[in-house]
């Protein structure tokens, strides 16, 4: 692909991309062009390893087709510290004293600088607005006329600006976990931080109703001051690491691996489990295995190189720690937590290229839009938004937790719908809700 668009015979990014074709290659339909997020997470890998999750009716009558977006993955990606440098930072306590934010300063600014020694060429043209104009390209490259899609978290709003730029180019678009794109980066922190807050209450509702919670019986604010004065009690005295003893499962470390085990209501038991561990035998193994042993050691950037010219970010110290403030007031467990990383969009060598929008894909076909009412990472309002903006857009909602809906559950309420569209291109009547089944008390039920 051209690195700019605006001078196609100048230098040129490389997109890989993976294809498992359509079983049923006498009804195969076409592509199906997936998108698992982000941004920087790989589609090849997404769909190397998880290409079972998809129904077996989507896997008969679809080519199912994954790419590494610009500056992801293989796709020339974009380099800057290696993984271990960037975790060490992350799995600090956010900055309190003098001396912690001066070291988070010069992190920050030592982690953008390496980004624009190593990529900085690529860094102005990575943002989403490009990746789309490169979607179009491969749809023509796999010889569809239109782009049939199903993007998740960042993925749609990958999905959306495709389909604002291209609108006569889609044919059936599902964007599940929907990102608004008319929010601000401040906004979305902490958005992204209140779902969380969320999720942790309704993690605490199932908990207080199964034998033997850690948080106890009673109620949910109960419950969730429980796993406050975890977290104050690890900032004073870090919880034992049995799996790597070289981190501390300080405060930090424990809202890392509540936080994670939050995006997927599978986790809920083991989750449980973790925690009974750390409070009553101060071992905080668990949670480390929660936060950390599935995560990719792989260059570290992309999300940041992404999202910093996407939108304006706070612009300086002072914006951080004012908006690290407000979000640790409506997400007292996870608001100074999500803020504190993006100090490096303060530092980013390229501005953002545009403000934030409402996004319309006027003359587009039906696109469905997937909303969770107690998804931690996207909050269910997001989705709400993005279908209202779009021309003709038409909202399923799932009522129930996890973090996106049609890959990490079995509910025939969502998985009919989304595949008799994608399918046929007919969408499902508008209005449409689907109920999550709950976990019994021993944590079995359809999971998300």
């Amino acid at each position: 692909m051209p690195r700019d668009y605006a001078r196609p015979e100048g230098h040129q990014l490389r997109i890989a991309v993976i294809r498992l074709p359509a079983k049923d290659r006498s009804r195969r339909v076409g592509s199906l062009v997936t998108n698992p997020g982000g941004p920087g997470a790989s589609g090849v890998t997404f769909l190397h390893t998880s290409s079972q999750a998809f129904g077996e009716a989507l896997r008969d009558r679809f080519d199912l087709v994954g790419f590494d977006p610009r500056g992801v993955g293989r796709s020339d990606p974009v380099r800057c510290l290696d993984f271990r440098q960037t975790e060490q930072r992350l799995l600090a306590d956010p900055p309190t004293t003098r001396a912690q934010i001066n070291a988070e300063v010069m992190f920050w600014r030592a982690f953008a600088a390496a980004c624009e020694a190593r990529s900085g060429a690529n860094l102005p043209y990575v943002g989403t607005v490009n990746a789309a104009r490169d979607m179009d390209v491969l749809r023509a490259a796999l010889d569809d006329r239109r782009l049939t899609y199903i993007g998740f978290s960042y993925g749609t709003y990958l999905g959306a600006f495709y389909a604002d730029q291209f609108p006569r180019n889609v044919r059936a678009m599902v964007l599940d976990g929907a990102s608004d794109p008319k929010l601000t980066g401040e906004e979305f922190l902490l958005g992204h931080a209140q779902g969380f807050e969320t999720a942790l209450r309704s993690f605490a509702a199932y908990c207080v109703r199964t034998a033997g919670c850690p948080l106890g019986t009673g109620s949910v604010d109960r419950a969730v001051g429980k796993v406050s004065d975890l977290q104050e009690r690890a900032a004073r005295k870090p919880l034992k690491n049995r799996a790597d003893a070289r981190v501390p499962m300080d405060d930090d470390g424990v809202t890392q691996g509540i936080y994670t085990a939050l995006y997927n209501r599978n986790n809920w038991p083991t989750l449980r489990q973790a925690l009974a561990q750390a409070i009553d035998d101060g071992d905080g193994t668990g949670l480390y295995k929660l936060g950390h042993e599935q995560e990719p050691r792989a260059p570290y950037g992309a999300l940041q190189a992404v999202n910093c010219v996407d939108k304006p970010f706070p612009p300086d110290l002072a914006a951080v720690q004012n908006l690290a403030d407000r979000a640790g007031k409506v997400a007292p467990h996870f608001g100074s937590f999500v803020v504190w990383p993006w100090l490096t969009c303060a530092y980013w060598p390229v501005k953002p290229a545009r403000q934030p929008r409402a996004v319309t894909a006027t003359g587009a076909p039906p696109i469905l839009v997937v909303g969770t009412t107690r998804d931690p990472a996207t909050p269910y309002r997001w989705a709400q938004s993005l279908a209202d903006q779009l021309t003709s857009g038409v909202l399923l909602t799932y009522v129930g937790d996890g973090h996106t809906a049609y890959l990490s559950n079995t509910e025939k309420c969502i998985r009919e719908p989304v595949e008799q569209y994608l399918i046929t291109a007919r969408p499902p009547a508008r209005g449409l809700t689907c109920e999550q089944t709950p976990l019994d008390p021993a944590g079995k039920g359809s999971p998300s």
